[in-house]
């Protein structure tokens, strides 16, 4: 009953795979060699990590000196990671110092020096604190391009990480891939900055930009001629308010003209901060800024309460949709180029699913007939469990939703050889024990009884050996794993169990004398 119970809960979890509209719970999941789709490899900008946060910091610096009353102060980041400070009035040296020791006790003070009467600082973060930023910005990376993949709707992604800075990515399935790549490495960085109107945009652009400012573009397509035209924009760098106060980022129409746009909400502090600035700065123009690109630039009408803002750009529904889904995901820590990109057709998937296929289906055969001519009865025992074996894989890798790739299915083929081993080794063994007169159900009982050992041996290291691989290896290796720890593990099943079982069937219940064998 036990044996039948097995079979049954198997038989159960392989519905879904051989008709998903009976039960569309767990099924087999093809891997990307099998149904096609995109394999990625980003590598991941850590060291801009380190550079934003050392601007965040500067920015803290200029605010608490400001709020201090220390003006004749120059703080700005040089070399990417470092900042210089310019005390130019000898007496706030110590108010600038106190300042110093008191709110930024995390930089590290590389040198000081006098210059014609100007203090001059330069600091860093300590190293320590850098390695940490950057380890935070991968992970961080990966966590965020998962939860984008997640939301893109992409059946069983593969997405780890692969070195220090590398993120592997596998999209098994995907069509668009243009589409996938735009979303996945999009930073998608959105920030809130006051429009420089005090200042020529035309003057900026031949060179003369105001300190605390700078140009960015308005990129629009036109939906006829499908030209880009570039808008210049001269607004302040400080950012107001940034995205990682969002809350929900929808796509919603535009009543008036029927466009998408998409539609903002903050968290309670966001939504404060958003108050307080809209509040302050009627009348001027406010640009929505993503990636360093303006996407709207409005001007404040009225102060805007209950957090809610909005994105416009001539989106198509889609660009709206795969926007909203980066806002919502979150803003990358840290740039990623894509620096190796492959992509599997679904034809060439299909021609590996055939190959695969036929080849376990010509193994499998050569096998059957073997047992069948040398063990006769006996080897129909062996095949039947040899149907049950790969009955059990199959289930396995429903049941855990597993990854099938090609070497998943060299691991099967391999396990067809395996499986019927283990009845070689018995089979022998009955031989040997009927040769010397016992019975069939005492040649069975000690065939099983000194084989047993030997099958669990040989089978336990190379199940150890198949763990490694699964936790060692990366994508085939690990595909190749799974199916070979499933099949050491239903070999063990079938070969110990099910076939003795039937034995004792056929020789207690069935009272058989002798055993073709």
């Amino acid at each position: 009953m036990g044996v039948l119970g097995v079979m049954a809960v198997a038989v159960v979890y392989l519905l879904p795979t051989i008709n998903p509209d009976w039960w569309p719970k767990k099924r087999i999941n093809l891997g990307l060699d099998l149904q096609g789709g995109m394999h990625l490899v980003l590598e991941v900008d850590a060291q801009k990590a380190v550079e934003s946060t050392v601007e965040r910091i500067l920015q803290e610096l200029r605010e608490s000196l400001w709020k201090a009353g220390l003006r004749q102060v120059i703080a700005e980041r040089v070399g990417g990671d470092r900042i210089v400070v310019r005390v130019e009035d000898p007496k706030i040296v110590a108010a600038f110092e106190k300042l110093l020791d008191k709110e930024f006790k995390e930089l590290r003070i590389l040198e000081k020096s006098t210059e014609g009467g100007t203090l001059v600082v330069k600091m860093d973060l300590p190293e320590a604190e850098k390695d940490n930023i950057r380890k935070l910005a991968i992970s961080q990376a990966l966590e965020t391009i998962r939860n984008r993949i997640d939301q893109f709707g992409v059946s069983e992604p593969d997405i780890r990480r692969q070195g220090e800075r590398r993120i592997l990515i596998q999209l098994p399935g995907i069509k668009d891939t243009q589409r996938a790549k735009d979303l996945i490495g999009k930073t998608a960085l959105l920030e809130f900055k006051l429009v420089d109107e005090a200042h020529s945009v035309e003057s900026a652009l031949k060179g003369s930009v105001p300190p605390g400012s700078e140009i960015l573009y308005q990129v629009r397509k036109d939906p006829k001629t499908q030209r880009s035209f570039k808008t210049p924009f001269l607004v302040k760098k400080r950012a107001l308010l940034t995205g990682a106060y969002l809350t929900e980022a929808r796509v919603e129409i535009d009543s008036r003209y029927n466009e998408p746009y998409v539609a903002l909400s903050f968290d309670k502090k966001g939504a404060r901060l958003f108050e307080r600035i809209t509040g302050e700065n009627v009348k001027k123009r406010l640009a929505i800024v993503l990636d360093r690109h303006v996407y709207s630039a409005p001007v404040i009408q009225e102060k805007i309460s209950g957090g809610q803002a909005r994105i416009t750009g001539n989106f198509t529904l889609e660009e709206a949709r795969d926007l909203a889904i980066v806002l919502r995901a979150g803003a990358l820590p840290a740039p990623v180029e894509i620096i190796e990109e492959r992509t599997v057709g679904p034809s060439l998937g299909a021609d590996s699913i055939r190959k695969g296929i036929l080849s376990m289906a010509v193994g499998g055969l050569l096998v059957v007939l073997f047992m069948m001519v040398y063990y006769k009865v006996s080897g129909l025992i062996a095949n039947l469990a040899l149907a049950v074996n790969i009955l059990l894989i199959a289930a396995g890798l429903a049941a855990f939703q597993a990854t099938l790739t090609l070497p998943g299915i060299a691991g099967i083929i391999l396990t067809i050889g395996m499986a019927v081993d283990a009845n070689v080794l018995i089979f022998e063994r009955i031989r040997e024990e009927l040769r010397i007169g016992k019975t069939a159900r005492s040649a069975v009982e000690a065939g099983y009884d000194r084989a047993t050992l030997t099958i669990l041996d040989a089978n336990v290291t190379t199940l150890i050996a198949a763990l490694v691989l699964f936790q060692f290896g990366t994508g085939p290796v690990k595909g190749f794993a799974v199916t070979l720890s499933l099949g050491v593990c239903s070999s063990l099943f079938t070969a110990l169990i099910l076939t003795r079982t039937i034995f004792d069937f056929l020789l207690v219940n069935r009272k058989m004398k002798r055993i073709s064998i």
